[in-house]
């Protein structure tokens, strides 16, 4: 393992804003650099949080040999491009979800990484959530018996939400309920089906040419008798927000609640039918992560201060703990210069399957095939977090 510091510098001081202490006070990581173009907003959370070096200007971050990785927080649709130059500036990425909006982006990062040797990481925090970790701990000790089924949802109001975001296709920005399905047994997707229903305002067609309200997919897994399903909605559909997965075993199946902050419901075979549904407070993570960073699981930066906290996190419930585990992940691999998870492929994997998804329910439900360079085989070196 490297013992010198990743030097890191966050792109997009948004939601971005909410790493910098993590980072800082990560025993591995260096917080070396903020970028953002406004100015005014730049130097006011770089003075809260006292980071010195700033820049406006992208092109100028990357230019900057001082710098050794950047995590990249800005709008949906630059992320691809923004990742390819970073790679090709010879910086390691993690990247906010989802990796790019086109299956050439998310293929240019892929094969960056394979000809550089860089480390690419996509942020997705619900397969670092307490949630999923507790899912898969059940799963890793065998407690779910044979696998059988596994369900996704992200369902959110996004009226409000500026630029880019009015009609955005709800598979354009899914791996939210993607990544777990496919992540809880490392599974790639092969190929995806997708239908659309209802319709949301003419208003909100305008952009993407996108009518659907709600868009409900089917992945087929790659050398698999398992497969999941997603849902996702993001105009027009009354729903509480919901980032939800589910696990159906043999011995024991895992639900989401269907109202935010209850108990998940562990199902258990065999029981006498009013035992066989259990609620059970999901345990907290911390203990995988170094201590510095722990207390970051079950709170925000800004300390829960109301108006200060981005619209993600609050609006996502804290994101379940994620934040410290994906720093700490990303970093880590960094360190040991082994892949991360996701990398690369399966990053592309979960993000193409959506994009694939939204053409399915385009064309009225027709199959699509993932492209080969997401069903890469080559054993991954990525290490999801061992439980204890």
């Amino acid at each position: 393992m490297n013992n010198t510091p990743v030097r890191v510098a966050i792109v997009g001081l948004g939601f971005g804003a909410e790493f910098i202490p993590i980072y800082q006070r990560h025993p591995g990581a260096e917080m070396a650099a903020v970028c953002q173009r406004n100015e005014d907003g730049l130097n006011e959370v770089a003075d809260k949080f006292g980071v010195q070096k700033r820049y406006t200007s992208y092109d100028d971050l990357l230019a900057d040999p001082d710098i050794d990785a950047v995590h990249i927080n800005t709008p949906i649709p630059v992320h691809g491009q923004q990742s390819i130059q970073a790679l090709t500036a010879g910086k390691h990425v993690a990247c906010t979800v989802p990796m790019a909006t086109s299956i050439e982006e998310c293929e240019e990062i892929c094969r960056l990484v394979k000809d550089t040797g860089l480390h690419y990481m996509m942020m997705e925090t619900v397969v670092y959530s307490r949630e999923f970790l507790y899912i898969k701990d059940l799963y890793q000790k065998g407690e779910l018996g044979r696998l059988q089924f596994l369900q996704g949802s992200h369902q959110q109001d996004m009226d409000g939400w500026p630029n880019y975001w009015p009609g955005l296709p709800p598979m354009h920005y899914a791996t939210h309920c993607i990544g777990p399905v496919l992540g809880l047994t490392r599974a790639k997707a092969e190929s995806v089906t997708c239908i659309g229903s209802g319709r949301i305002r003419d208003e909100l067609i305008e952009q993407y040419g996108s009518p659907f309200a709600i868009e409900t997919a089917q992945i087929k897994f790659k050398d698999s008798d398992v497969h999941g399903q997603v849902l996702r909605s993001l105009f027009d559909t009354a729903r509480q927000y919901r980032e939800s997965f589910e696990a159906y075993g043999s011995e024991k199946s895992v639900e989401w609640p269907l109202i935010e902050n209850e108990p998940l419901v562990v199902h258990t075979a065999k029981k006498s039918e009013p035992e066989i549904p259990e609620k059970i407070e999901c345990p907290d993570f911390a203990h995988l992560l170094p201590i510095e960073i722990a207390p970051f699981t079950t709170g925000g930066v800004f300390g829960g201060k109301e108006g200060e906290e981005h619209r993600s996190f609050t609006q996502g419930a804290g994101h379940g703990g994620s934040h410290p585990h994906l720093v700490h992940e990303f970093v880590s691999a960094v360190l040991d210069n082994r892949s991360p998870f996701p990398d690369a492929v399966e990053s592309a994997n979960w993000t193409c399957t959506g994009i694939l998804a939204h053409e399915s329910a385009m064309a009225g439900g027709v199959a699509k095939k993932l492209p080969d360079f997401t069903l890469d085989s080559t054993p991954s070196t990525g290490k999801v977090p061992e439980m204890a």
